[in-house]
């Protein structure tokens, strides 16, 4: 089974951890803090991020997660950060769930598959087609976009909110050196803290029966969208054997799917390895989001 090496933990996942230039701010039309849900009070919110004169009917979710906490970005830096997503056309939606150490894994993939199903349902008023949404993240959110991608579901009919009837399905994902199996680090509720991974990321403190659900190396099957990854070589944090493993079962799966490995770079990509790598997500996304795909 993969582990994480425990010796760097404390830093895992605090932050999102692929880099990109930032420009001057693209030309955007922006519908801040649309609200999907309410947990205790709160509002579950996502920033909807549009180009103004090239939309292509196209849309990519960013999952806002480090560490499984979801920190808040104004939309107006988003834009500038994705300007590359941007300029050929894509909505961007930046999708923020309920965070660690209050919530935990099980109810944080319930809140990113409830943004999904929001997304589906509203597509066609933000002009997005629902069967050209893609998602994509780092880290956290890498795990988080492979859930969504590999464990979705057609929605329940029988859901009291209409836009929960709606299915979670995305055409298309790329992961960042994603965590793929939790099953080694989640050690259960009320577990002492002893240093181990579960103890330093609470959102892993949930019971280990259910480690299995929410690991997507478990649910690779067919049906599965297209799937890039992307790792570097010298990634102490979560080691490149993640991407590696989950890329055989996708292929063993016949899964379309790329595994692109950065020589040299750690838990992150900064200057030549950002731009190679945010290239490699845009064109992915061309591929695969187009409408003669």
């Amino acid at each position: 089974m993969l582990r994480i090496k425990r010796s760097i933990l404390p830093l895992l996942l605090l932050s999102v951890c692929f880099i990109t230039t930032v420009r001057a701010q693209a030309k955007v039309d922006i519908i801040p803090d649309a609200v999907y849900g309410h947990k205790d009070g709160m509002a579950l919110t996502m920033d909807v991020i549009k180009p103004k004169t090239n939309a292509n009917g196209a849309a990519v979710v960013f999952m806002v997660s480090g560490g499984w906490v979801s920190n808040y970005t104004p939309p107006q830096q988003m834009a500038e950060r994705f300007k590359d997503l941007l300029d050929k056309g894509f909505t961007v939606i930046a999708l923020r769930h309920g965070g660690s150490p209050k919530y935990l894994i099980p109810e944080i993939v319930a809140d990113v598959r409830r943004g999904i199903r929001f997304i589906r349902f509203n597509a066609k008023q933000w002009g997005v087609d629902a069967n050209r949404l893609g998602v994509f993240g780092g880290s956290a959110g890498g795990h988080l976009s492979l859930m969504i991608g590999n464990a979705s579901d057609n929605g329940d009919p029988a859901a009291k909110e209409d836009f929960m009837k709606e299915s979670n399905r995305v055409a298309s994902v790329v992961a960042y050196f994603p965590p793929v199996d939790l099953r080694p680090i989640v050690r259960g509720v009320g577990a002492p803290n002893d240093g181990s991974t579960g103890s330093r990321f609470p959102a892993l403190n949930f019971e280990k029966e259910k480690a299995a659900d929410y690991s997507p190396i478990v649910h690779v099957t067919p049906d599965d969208p297209p799937t890039l990854l992307i790792h570097g070589d010298k990634d102490e944090l979560v080691p490149i054997s993640n991407s590696q493993v989950i890329y055989e079962a996708f292929q063993k799966n016949k899964v379309k799917t790329n595994f692109v490995t950065i020589p040299g770079a750690g838990h992150g990509f900064q200057n030549e390895d950002a731009k190679r790598t945010t290239a490699l997500m845009v064109a992915w996304f061309e591929q695969t989001l187009g409408k003669h795909r």
